[in-house]
């Protein structure tokens, strides 16, 4: 019996996977499979290749509810910009879920990886950020920066956001492009605990091996999401912020034990209290999220394969309602 595949490229899918809402509610069902329980997702796959200054992550994950699971693979290679050829790239594979076949092959250079990274932000805005905010802040100045902003801005719908980075030139840009694509006012600043100072709502979006955010600067009525930390050895918040934090979240606690902040945390002994909640828990209601806006609240990201999962349905949907792709007899 012939068997058909679908091949998309990255150019097709930005045009027909664009960062929406439909991209959010699809990240955020998958949380909440996370939460309910019975989803299969094994710990990431990571090598870490020196020789060459590569690395590689293979994450996947199987959800009651989804009509396929994803299993993806991303490499880094970092000197490969000195051969005039790009850092990341990568590719996802969808299968079907109750049969194993192949459904579709993404070749999306991690742009599908960006979009569900950034829903996810959003998610975690929709659930722990306060009510209304006026200013949202981001400390990173790359593409996660961006699509973090443009996130958040579609369930907290900011009127000001600020923009820290290590390169003042970066930030300007980053700044421009954010108000040019939200309609708000955009302003770098110099120092990042100003920046958090003035926002309700921070995103850390950096490959940060030092803390970019300080405990000190924590005040009430403070979100922040920090989606840097997905290796082990990145660090982007203080140690003591996530114990002096009114509620600490993980996206998955036993993964950001040991790759993002809480590992951090937990080896400099500042926190004894076990595995946190998880987004999913509050996403179901299984566990409270912010209960009044003075709270200050941490959501750590690490990035999950019932992510990828998600996105990868999603694309499937789309791509085809949209006549996207080519099909090939297997």
């Amino acid at each position: 019996m012939p068997h058909e595949v679908l091949i998309v490229t990255e150019a097709e899918l930005r045009r027909v996977v664009p960062l929406d809402m439909a991209s959010i509610d699809t990240v955020e069902r998958a949380f909440a499979a996370l939460g309910a329980g019975g989803v299969v997702m094994p710990p990431v796959l990571s090598m870490e290749l020196p020789e060459v200054h590569g690395e590689v992550d293979v994450k996947t994950a199987w959800l009651p509810g989804f009509d396929g699971f994803a299993v993806k693979v991303s490499p880094g290679f970092f000197d490969n910009p000195k051969l005039g050829l790009p850092s990341l790239n990568g590719l996802m594979i969808l299968f079907a879920a109750g049969t194993g076949l192949v459904q579709a092959l993404f070749l999306d250079n991690g742009y599908l990886t960006d979009v569900r990274t950034a829903a996810a932000g959003a998610v975690a805005a929709k659930y722990l950020a306060p009510e209304t905010v006026s200013t949202a802040g981001v400390i990173g100045t790359g593409v996660q920066a961006r699509l973090q902003m443009r996130a958040a801005h579609l369930v907290r719908p900011f009127e000001r956001v600020l923009v820290w980075g290590r390169d003042a030139k970066k930030a300007r840009a980053c700044a421009e492009d954010l108000a040019a694509a939200l309609g708000v006012d955009a302003v770098p600043v110099d120092d990042p605990a100003r920046l958090v100072a003035q926002s309700q709502l921070v995103v850390t979006t950096t490959p940060a091996r030092e803390p970019v955010l300080r405990a000190a600067w924590l005040h009430p009525g403070l979100h922040v999401t920090a989606m840097g930390a997905d290796r082990s050895g990145k660090n982007e918040i203080e140690a003591r912020a996530l114990a002096e934090a009114d509620l600490y979240v993980a996206d998955n606690a036993a993964q950001c034990a040991r790759l993002g902040e809480l590992r951090a945390a937990e080896r400099a002994g500042l926190w004894t209290r076990g595995l946190p909640p998880e987004l999913g828990q509050v996403v179901t209601g299984a566990h409270p999220g912010r209960t009044d806006d003075a709270q200050v609240t941490i959501c750590d990201l690490t990035g999950t394969g019932a992510q990828d999962t998600a996105i990868a349905t999603h694309a499937l949907r789309a791509t085809q309602a949209a006549g996207a792709g080519i099909r090939i007899e297997t």
